[in-house]
């Protein structure tokens, strides 16, 4: 890899030890920042691109890996939208959310909170019940079958109108009680929280747990939106914060969780490199901060892979990486007993590896 290419912000240098990824799988993770079209492998995307006769623009999965050079946001959401046109059935999302939870499962995450963009399918005509079913349906069966817990984050695209998320927000109301949140993502840059205030007061008024992209490409303004104006349960990714010292205060005294993913933001350039990210400083100034990884099969970090390499690159010790893997647990959206059920056994784990 050539180090001067601005595209190849990976990780590296320096690979984490045996020892490191031990302790990182063995921790009981809780995966609050993932989205499940950027869980689609290049060989599962291959197969259903045969599946479905869908065209693509790459011959091979070696050839689709290959392109996993972002420039930033952008031109990885281009890809990923193209990603997506292989995702047509409702056999489509059950295979790619069994393959996401048992890799999960196999990482030692025993919660995850997947997010789902609907719009991207219904664009093309893909019934609700599709998309949905498939992916609940497996789920469920993952649940039954390994014990890992899952729920889904619907989530609304920032580029497009706040007319189409309350559209959305329609269209899966048959569902609502097996959603556990609406988020909203997508492209940042030009699209502000504040595009969206209606649609999240509604969404407090029918009580959803709500989340909310900001400050990953976007400025520290656009956090402040999310906060003050979109009152959300947690703000994914958040990083832009320290550029306004106040704001820092005021997330830091509400307790807002932060779902922070390092590996995202260096393969994406918001950050130099792994080892320029501000983790440190959020985590100093008392924040909310947990780990994730966000798009782990084009990032090519699942979750244990993204809490040892931080930990490398951040000089992170084992008590941190534990605190961080207990931020995740109690930012979840789960009944207080089963927060506490995963934190008893984050503790039961933490004390077998330290003294």
């Amino acid at each position: 890899m050539n180090s001067d290419d601005p595209t190849q912000n990976r990780v590296a240098p320096g690979a984490p030890d045996a020892e490191t990824l031990r302790f990182c799988r063995d921790l009981p993770k809780v995966e609050l920042h993932v989205h499940l079209e950027g869980c689609l492998e290049p060989d599962l995307l291959m197969t259903l691109a045969r599946r479905n006769d869908v065209a693509v623009p790459w011959k091979t999965a070696e050839q689709l890996r290959a392109a996993y050079r972002f420039e930033n946001l952008s031109s990885f959401l281009e890809l990923y939208f193209a990603g997506c046109q292989v995702l047509c059935t409702r056999q489509d999302f059950h295979d790619l959310t069994t393959a996401y939870l048992d890799r999960a499962h196999a990482d030692g995450v025993v919660h995850a909170e997947i997010f789902l963009g609907p719009q991207s399918f219904t664009d093309r005509g893909i019934a609700t019940s599709a998309f949905l079913d498939g992916v609940l349906d497996a789920i469920s069966d993952a649940g039954e079958r390994s014990g890992i817990s899952a729920s889904l984050l619907v989530s609304a695209h920032r580029h497009r109108s706040e007319k189409e998320a309350f559209e959305l927000l329609d269209s899966v109301a048959p569902w609502a009680d097996r959603i556990a949140g609406f988020g909203l993502g997508g492209a940042e840059i030009g699209n502000p929280p504040e595009k969206f205030t209606r649609y999240f007061a509604e969404l407090r008024r029918q009580r959803f747990r709500t989340c909310v992209h900001a400050g990953e490409e976007g400025p520290a303004a656009y956090v402040r939106q999310a906060f003050e104006l979109l009152e959300p349960d947690r703000i994914d990714h958040g990083v832009a914060i320290l550029d306004d010292e106040r704001l820092v205060r005021d997330v830091a005294a509400a307790r807002t969780p932060l779902t922070v993913c390092p590996t995202s933001n260096a393969r994406l350039n918001v950050v130099p490199s792994l080892r320029a990210h501000p983790l440190p400083a959020l985590l100093s100034s008392g924040l909310n901060v947990s780990l994730h990884s966000d798009d782990p099969a084009y990032f090519e970090s699942y979750l244990t892979d993204t809490y040892a390499t931080t930990a490398v690159h951040l000089d992170l010790d084992r008590p941190t990486l534990a605190n961080l893997a207990a931020n995740a647990i109690r930012s979840a959206f789960l009944p207080p007993a089963a927060q506490q059920a995963f934190l008893n056994r984050l503790e039961t784990q933490v004390k077998q590896h330290l003294p």
